[in-house]
């Protein structure tokens, strides 16, 4: 069961933000787990990585599919006031 594995490997802040800033900094659109696992600084528990992984996911800062994990997120405050008045780039 996902709550209860969640609940004994609850994310601390600072392993939350790690792998948030993996993800944000890669080169790449798309990453695999696997790959991710390899890239972060130290090791996380793989049930506190899926509470962390969905957590990102809900907060709109990724989208995880099939082919792997993808930053979504933009704080380009520029971009996102194009998006909202619909006007073309």
């Amino acid at each position: 069961n996902m709550k209860s594995k969640a609940k004994l490997h609850s994310p601390r802040l600072d392993t939350i933000i790690m792998v948030e800033n993996v993800l944000r900094d890669m080169d790449e659109s798309i990453i695999k787990l696997s790959e991710l696992k390899r890239r972060l600084p130290k090791k996380v528990n793989h049930y506190t990585l899926k509470v962390i992984l969905r957590y990102l996911q809900e907060s709109g800062r990724i989208y995880t599919t099939v082919d792997g994990i993808s930053w979504i997120k933009n704080d380009n405050k520029n971009m996102m006031n194009i998006i909202s008045t619909g006007k073309r780039i």
